[in-house]
Parts: C-alpha cells; sequence; structure tokens
C-alpha cells in the first residue's frame, strides 16, 4: 500500500500523456527532472532567477573600475599566476595575482591607462614548478600573430550604439533559416568579413524571404578549415572575420532587415589546443574536461566536457548569456547534441527502440546541463530560439522543461537529408518509395517541432555532394545555359525543385537552407590547406551565376524565393499535420493537404499521370486553383501547368469527392480550395 501511494506521489510530466510508448520509461524521465531540480537548486541556492547564475563574464576577465583595472580568472590547479603583455613589456615577474576562495585569482592596476583597448596580453600559469603561458578564459578578442600564434588582446574601446530597440521577434515565424559562414560568403578570393556580409549578402537573405540567419564558426577557433568547430576561445569572436565591433554591425544591421541572427553553439566539445584555448589551462587535464580517455572524442580528436561539474556549467551557461546580451542573438542552434548526449558519442549506433535512450549509456548530466541552458535561454529572452542538432531522436528534446522534456523549440530533421542521399546515390528514379518518402518525412516526435531541411552543409564539402550535384555532376559546369537542355540536367533540375519543395511543406515547422544551395552553386567547399596550396578558390561563394542572367542558377534562385513566398502566403509551416489523400507507388504520385492546399507530386522518371483523381473528401468540396507548380520556364522547367486554372471537385461513384487532373512526370503543383462567397 505504501509502495503504491509513493508511485502515486510521483509527479505525472504531460510527456508521459503525449508519448504512450515511454510508460514504461516514467522512472526514467522522474530521473531526468529530479537531476535537473536537484542540480538547479544546488547552483541557484535561493535565487529563483537561473539568469543570475550566469554572470560569470561580468566578474572574470578584464574590467574597468573607478580605481582602474581589474582582471579575474579561474584556474583551481595553479600554484602561481602572472599577468603579462604589451603593458609591462611581457615582464613575467612584475604583476603577480592573488588567489581568491574558489580557485579565482585576481590582479587590480592602478590608473585608467594601466591597460588601453588593443593591447596583447597573456598570463602566466605556474603549477609545480612548471611556467607556461595562457590566453585569459573570459578574453573577448583573439589575434594571430606573424608567427602564427594566437594572443588575447584587451578590448575597451568605446561603447557599440545598438539600433534594434525596435527589432520585433514575434514576427520571425515561422522560421526560415539562411545557414551561412561569413569567411566564405564572399565571391573573392580570401576570408570574407563580418561588415562585407552584412552589407553584400544580407540584403540578399532578405530579398530571397528568409527570415533568420543561422551563423557558423561566430567563437574563435585556431583552425580556419575546421568550420569553427574547435572552438577555443569562447567568449571571442572569431577574429578571422573581423572585430567584435564588426560582428555588432551585423547582428545590428540583420535586426534592421528584419532578420533575427541565431548562432551556431559548440558546447559539445573544444579544441585540444593547450596554448590557445582552454584545455589544460591551469595545467590540468580535469579543469573543464573528463581526465583520461573519457575526456577525448574517439573521432574527433577534441576535448569532451564534464557537465557534472558545477564550475563548468557555470561557465557554458555564462558563455551562451554573453552572446544573448554583448551580442544580441536571437537564439542557438546546438551542435553535436548527440555527441553530449551518450557515453559513446552515437557512434554508430543505430537508435531503433526507447531502451537505447534509457540506460547506462546515456549521459545524464549532459541532459540536465541542455536542461539548464534552455531555461537560461528563454529566461534572458522569451522570444530567442533552440534548435537540438539531434540525430537519435531522443524523446522530450523539443518539449518544455516542465513537462518532463529537454526545452529545445526544434530539433533538426536530421534523418531527411539521409534520404534524399539515399534514394540519389543507391536506387534508380523507378525504384524509389513513395511510401517510405512520406513516412521519414512526416514521421517525428508527438508534439515535437523540427526544423526541415534536404541538405546539410556537410554536404557541400569535398568528398561529399549537394542535391543537385548529385545529379548533374560535371554537367553543372557545362551545361547551365538557359538555352541548354539535356535529360541529365532536366532531370537535376526538375527533381532539385521538386525534393525542395516536398521537404519544406512536409518535414518540420521551420526550413534551413545552406548558403548557396538556393542557386545549386557548382563547387565544393575546400578550405585552404596543404593539399590545395592553401587557397581560397573553393572557399568562397560564387553569386555572379546566379546574377548574370544567362544562366539557369538564377532560375533555380527564383525558384526557391517564390517557393518560399508561397509557403508563408498559404502558411503551409504553420503546423506539421499533413493529411495524405493518395500514395500510388506506380504512378509514383504522393497527394496530400494542408489545411486548404492540395499539394501535388509525379516523381515518375517517364510517365504522366494523366487524368488522376485527387480524392479531397478530407479537404472539401469546391473549386481549386492552381497556384503554383515546380515546372514553370522561369524554374528551368518546361510550363506544363496551367496556372491559375480552376478544377472543380464532384461527386465520383467509387471514388467520393475530387476533380482530375493531367500531372506531367517529374513535377508537383499546389491548389487551394477557392472559399464561396457567401
Amino acid at each position: 500500500m505504501a509502495a503504491r501511494r509513493k508511485a502515486a506521489d510521483k509527479p505525472a510530466y504531460k510527456i508521459l500523456s503525449i508519448d504512450p510508448y515511454l510508460k514504461d520509461f516514467a522512472g526514467d524521465i522522474d530521473l531526468r527532472m529530479q537531476r535537473y531540480s536537484a542540480t538547479r537548486k544546488t547552483l541557484l541556492g535561493d535565487r529563483a532567477d537561473i539568469s543570475s547564475l550566469a554572470n560569470g563574464y561580468l566578474y572574470y576577465g578584464f574590467h574597468r573600475t573607478q580605481e582602474g583595472w581589474v582582471y579575474r580568472e579561474w584556474a583551481p590547479g595553479a600554484d602561481e599566476m602572472h599577468l603579462i603583455g604589451d603593458f609591462n613589456q611581457w615582464d613575467r615577474l612584475s604583476h603577480p595575482m592573488e588567489r581568491l576562495e574558489g580557485g579565482a585569482w585576481e590582479i587590480r592596476l592602478k590608473g585608467s591607462d594601466a591597460l588601453r583597448h588593443g593591447q596583447r596580453v597573456k598570463v602566466q600559469v605556474t603549477r609545480q614548478g612548471q611556467s607556461f603561458d595562457r590566453i585569459p578564459l573570459y578574453i573577448r578578442y583573439v589575434t594571430q600573430e606573424p608567427d602564427n600564434t594566437f594572443v588575447g588582446r584587451v578590448w575597451a574601446g568605446a561603447p557599440f550604439r545598438w539600433s534594434d530597440a525596435g527589432f520585433n521577434r514575434r514576427n520571425v515565424k515561422p522560421l526560415f533559416i539562411y545557414e551561412a559562414h561569413v569567411g566564405m560568403a564572399q565571391e573573392k578570393d580570401g576570408v570574407g568579413t563580418y561588415r562585407e556580409f552584412a552589407d553584400n549578402v544580407l540584403p540578399r537573405v532578405k530579398a530571397q524571404g528568409y527570415n533568420a540567419v543561422q551563423l557558423m564558426a561566430i567563437a574563435q577557433h585556431p583552425y580556419y578549415g575546421s568550420f569553427g568547430y574547435q572552438v577555443s576561445n569562447f567568449f571571442a569572436p572569431s577574429s578571422w572575420f573581423g572585430t567584435p565591433d564588426d560582428l555588432k554591425y551585423l547582428v545590428d544591421k540583420a535586426h534592421g532587415m528584419g532578420l533575427s541572427v541565431l548562432m551556431d553553439l559548440v558546447h559539445s566539445h573544444a579544441a585540444p589546443n593547450a596554448g590557445e584555448g582552454i584545455n589544460l589551462f591551469d595545467g590540468t587535464e580535469d579543469q573543464f574536461f573528463h581526465a583520461g580517455p573519457e575526456g577525448w572524442h574517439p573521432a574527433w580528436g577534441t576535448r569532451l566536457y564534464n557537465y557534472g561539474k558545477h564550475e563548468v556549467i557555470h561557465f557554458l551557461l555564462s558563455n551562451i548569456k554573453y552572446w544573448l546580451m554583448e551580442y544580441h542573438f536571437d537564439g542557438f542552434r546546438f551542435d553535436g547534441v548527440t555527441s553530449m548526449l551518450y557515453h559513446d558519442h552515437g557512434l554508430g549506433k543505430a537508435f531503433v527502440g526507447y531502451e537505447t535512450y534509457f540506460s547506462l549509456n546515456t549521459d545524464v548530466e549532459a541532459v540536465t546541463y541542455l536542461q539548464l541552458a534552455n531555461e537560461l535561454i528563454h529566461t534572458v529572452n522569451p522570444f530567442a530560439v533552440t534548435i537540438a542538432e539531434d540525430m537519435s531522436g531522443m524523446p522530450g528534446m523539443a518539449l518544455p522543461i516542465r513537462w518532463g522534456g529537454v526545452g529545445f523549440d526544434y530539433r533538426l530533421s536530421m534523418g531527411v537529408p539521409d534520404l534524399w542521399v539515399k534514394a540519389l546515390d543507391k536506387e534508380r528514379d523507378e525504384d524509389w518509395d513513395m511510401g517510405h518518402i512520406w513516412y521519414e518525412l512526416t514521421t517525428c516526435r508527438p508534439q515535437e517541432k523540427t526544423v526541415g531541411y534536404c541538405e546539410c552543409h556537410d554536404q557541400a564539402l569535398v568528398g561529399d555532394k549537394t542535391i543537385i550535384f548529385r545529379m548533374a555532376d560535371a554537367e553543372m559546369y557545362t551545361g547551365m545555359d538557359k538555352i541548354y537542355h539535356s535529360p541529365g540536367i532536366d532531370r537535376a533540375i526538375a527533381l532539385d525543385n521538386m525534393i525542395r519543395f516536398i521537404t519544406l511543406t512536409l518535414a518540420g515547422e521551420g526550413w534551413l537552407n545552406f548558403m548557396g544551395n538556393e542557386f545549386g552553386h557548382p563547387e565544393w567547399i575546400d578550405f585552404p590547406r596543404e593539399g590545395n596550396g592553401w587557397s581560397f578558390h573553393y572557399a568562397r561563394r560564387q553569386w555572379s551565376l546566379a546574377d548574370n542572367g544567362y544562366l539557369k542558377f538564377g532560375q533555380l534562385r527564383q525558384f526557391d524565393h517564390d517557393m518560399l513566398r508561397y509557403a508563408r502566403k498559404r502558411r503551409l509551416l504553420a503546423d506539421r499535420n499533413a493529411v495524405s489523400l493518395w500514395i500510388d507507388q506506380e504512378a509514383k504520385v504522393i497527394a496530400y493537404a494542408k489545411r486548404e492546399t492540395v499539394l501535388l507530386f509525379n516523381f515518375h522518371p517517364t510517365d504522366n499521370a494523366e487524368g488522376f483523381f485527387v480524392p479531397v473528401g478530407a479537404v472539401g468540396a469546391g473549386t481549386y486553383t492552381l497556384e503554383f507548380d515546380t515546372d514553370r520556364a522561369e524554374y528551368g522547367g518546361w510550363s506544363r501547368f496551367e496556372n491559375g486554372r480552376a478544377y472543380q471537385s464532384r461527386w465520383v461513384e467509387g471514388r467520393g469527392e475530387g476533380f482530375y487532373i493531367d500531372l506531367p512526370r517529374r513535377a508537383a503543383c499546389a491548389l487551394t480550395r477557392v472559399k464561396e462567397k457567401a
């Protein structure tokens, strides 16, 4: 009887009613929430607001005072610390730091000019008789020296004058995300800058119809070709692209255009660099990371955080708040979440059953950190957006914490790009399984929002291929003149348009496109490296291909623009629910409805579906007007649909309410029911 009362006293988290398959794992959900509550209480004490916990960047690092300057550092393993730099001609003994409680160190400098804006600084750490130089943990600007080493710099210029007070983040729905890398966003052979991106690329993003920019590689990273995924300095925006004020200029200008700016946040691992990064900062390997093999990612060769250590949580949460407050970012895409969630990092693992999410392999401390991170973000900015890059499908990832979830707003639909890669690489067009495509595009965790995308930025890299490059291959270089047609190019453009449109309308409540894919950028990304003579030739985007007016790249871009406009007009991403009207494997036709819009896709490589009956009983009788299609000549197609044509539904014995339509091969269209006037 007592056991029954105890079970009844357990909170019935909403996630258990949302997903009945979790009922056998109610204890695991309860453990998830108990750990979150206990860790939160330990960290916050009597403070109710988690935001007050994440102020490390206001205490540590360099700060002006009434008397001059104060510099503080957290280095519990250090025996001695000395501040060195341009200000004292790099004298290693003249400025010792004082040890405080909790592993903190401090030095106060008198006079407002004791440190000057732009001066180079490091800290000399001594442990067990060995001394080594480190870049301060909370440094806000890091640059590369002529000898290719990196050094911290005092950033204390005039405050940036923001002009984005009127930016309304509520209007950025649904999310149409333009994922971009600032450095390779220009057409020049060289590294693009924040200001060039703001002035040259943001207007393109806005004109194309996107309402959010997701920026990669923002935190400082010593190796340019890492795509920004080996972060060394977490409070310093990458100097590859300019200064901190240059990044603020970019964000401010985006807000002035009505664009949200999301940051690709890398808290899943850190660069192994000691001289440039946070690894071995105080001479110990476990200051931030797990000791021994557990502290190394076996595939990436990077350091792995100990999320159970409260000082680590404080550091990472402070980092999140810093980017929100100091740079006005509107949210984050969390990179490598799967790697965080599991002790084996999900490498080579098939997540085929719920027991794989709730086992000894699950890093429950990482789950707790992600919950705290989401709580912090939405406390600091209730309209901020968080997106999880999790390929495992962890239940509750994109459900509110109070429901028993992890608290993200969206998860990436990571299985969808794999669907298209497999279809294009391993199957003949005539063997595509329409039921499987429908299943993969519509299956998701109940009530968890996703961001759909058909190809990821990794597919643009050397060694992989984008969707259109998979189909057109070398002909992308020779067959994109508007007056040129060939079976290969015609197939590539037709299927590229169809794949983008069906993924946009089925795979999520948001949409993501990687920079250049909207016009079928023809070349791989290859960052400067020894193997290519350290060339920037392939680390750029050739906007001129879509601008010149003579090539089909411009037609692809026009399709992307009109597709987004139509999806917004008909609110096709407002909810995930799509009603399957008909799936015909032999004819290779998929028909479905969202709200009062009917979408028809004929993937057949050779056969038109003439006189195809579309059952619309689930939508309603009426007149359906053809409003949009993938086959227009201005999109690189053949204009085989009659734009604006009306189709009157009628009752057909044995088939129900519907209408007949001719569906050309490798083409798709959308029709909306016209409401009858009263």
